[in-house]
């Protein structure tokens, strides 16, 4: 059996933003990324940029940029448990 709380060290952005929900799929992850609307640590990520704990992520959306710090890197994990996984730290409109 699998465990869905396997805490990894290193994490890409895109598999990141899909396991924790902020982003529905790797593939709008990549595609937010390559339009430059993801900066890690303030430097614009790309796709397979590689996470560690305690990172800070900013998303531009339309008209606001969110900002989030990982907690804990894991490979998968249940949607009522994603509260774990990152704190939410500003949204900029």
């Amino acid at each position: 059996m699998r465990n869905a709380l396997v805490e990894v060290d290193l994490m890409r952005l895109d598999k990141y933003l899909k396991v924790t929900r902020l982003i529905k799929r790797r593939s709008v992850a990549k595609e937010l990324a390559d339009a430059d609307r993801i900066k890690v640590n303030g430097r614009l990520a790309k796709p397979s940029t590689i996470l560690e704990i305690n990172d800070i992520i900013e998303i531009s959306f339309k008209n606001n940029v969110s900002v989030f710090q990982v907690l804990k890197l894991k490979d998968h994990i249940k949607k009522s448990d994603v509260d774990i996984m990152y704190k939410m730290l500003d949204v900029k409109e």
